[in-house]
């Protein structure tokens, strides 16, 4: 019997396409080979795109990207259930036997004074319509109504305001003219939820 001898020659070199693979030699030897530059760079490239993009994710769902959070989010559909509601997106609300209640928003307005001081009237209605259709004919005249509201109001001075004849007044007056912006509408009344003069 005779021994084998094992075989001197040299282990051949690695491709450098197989990277960490064992390389069989003549002898049977496994070799181990680095990893080659290429594949690291690849690889560090895709841990860092991995890293920034989950980077910027975080940042969008912590409220860095709120402009965007807030265009997705849809406004909620109309409560009919007869609650007041604040002015928002929608501030038609239902009232008793079938009235309609549209809520302007709080308006404030520097009026005219007798001693020159400057005095505020802070100034919060409501509208009392017969239908919603016709209270829907308002939101696409507020910009008219508003430029309505400061014209008139400014000229108004706190004499005026006075009482309830005032307030009787200054109802029967904006009415008029909130059924002129609207028209074919109509406002039934003129509710006046808050009315402070300072």
């Amino acid at each position: 019997m005779s021994k084998l001898k094992k075989d001197k020659t040299p282990a051949p070199k690695a491709d450098p396409e197989l990277e960490g693979e064992a390389v069989e030699g003549a002898a049977g030897e496994g070799v181990k080979k680095k990893l080659p530059l290429k594949l690291l760079i690849a690889g560090g490239a895709g841990a860092l795109v991995v890293l920034g993009g989950g980077g910027v994710a975080a940042v969008l769902m912590m409220g860095g990207g709120k402009a965007e959070a807030h265009k997705a989010h849809k406004k909620p559909p109309a409560k009919k259930d007869g609650d007041k509601k604040d002015a928002g997106p929608n501030p038609i609300s239902q009232g008793p036997d079938g009235v309609v209640f549209y809520t302007m928003p709080d308006m404030v307005v520097n009026i005219q004074s007798t001693d020159g001081r400057p005095t505020y009237l802070k100034l919060k209605l409501a509208f009392e319509m017969a239908d919603e259709d016709s209270a829907e004919a308002i939101s696409p005249n507020q910009l008219r109504l508003n430029d309505m509201f400061q014209s008139f109001l400014r000229e108004l001075r706190p004499d005026d305001l006075a009482g309830s004849e005032g307030s009787y007044q200054l109802r029967q007056e904006i009415q008029r003219r909130v059924n002129l912006v609207i028209a074919p509408s109509k406002v039934n009344a003129v509710l006046v939820q808050e009315m402070l003069v300072q």
